[in-house]
């Protein structure tokens, strides 16, 4: 902030003694010329924020389960309903359509390592949000045609159940 308002104040200062030798009709262009260059300055900046990739997984609760008696953890059998979106919200692939929710043994490598570590804790009947990073997902590979390479993922999941081998 201290650096923003410290240029903030010279632009003022230069503005104001350019201003004191100019004629009206060239104070007001060099206004519009000033707001415009400010403005795009402005723009190109949260452009780049955009552009910043994530780099850690990013875990958000979309539903709560009251009373879970049972949350998962490595090795245990999940079912799992999911919509996987890239960023730009392009849906690349959804167990709903199918009424089959996907099947795999959680912390095994069955599924992308973003999952792995995304889905310990669930309770059935939660659902979460996932933002993947490209190394926690399909990495420089991708999984083409519809996973570019660096792609960060979206997922919106359901644990529909649990299935826990029960220790000896």
């Amino acid at each position: 902030q201290l650096p923003y308002i410290c240029l903030q104040i010279s632009v003022t200062r230069v503005v104001a003694d350019f201003f004191n030798n100019q004629t009206a009709a060239m104070k007001i262009e060099t206004s519009l010329v000033l707001v415009l260059v400010v403005w795009s300055a402005l723009c190109a900046g949260e452009e780049e924020k955009k552009k910043e990739k994530v780099k850690k997984l990013q875990i958000g609760v979309k539903k709560r389960v009251d009373n879970c008696t049972l949350k998962s953890r490595r090795g245990d059998l999940l079912h799992m309903h999911y919509a996987g979106k890239l960023e730009d919200g392009t849906e690349f692939d959804s167990s709903y359509p199918r009424g089959q929710p996907l099947t795999f043994t959680l912390g095994s490598g069955q599924v992308i390592k973003g999952w792995d570590q995304g889905l310990i804790g669930m309770c059935e009947g939660e659902k979460r949000k996932l933002v993947i990073p490209s190394d926690l997902g399909y990495g420089a590979s991708g999984a083409p045609p519809k996973i570019p390479a660096h792609a960060t993922l979206v997922f919106e999941v359901e644990l529909v159940k649990i299935e826990r081998k029960e220790e000896l």
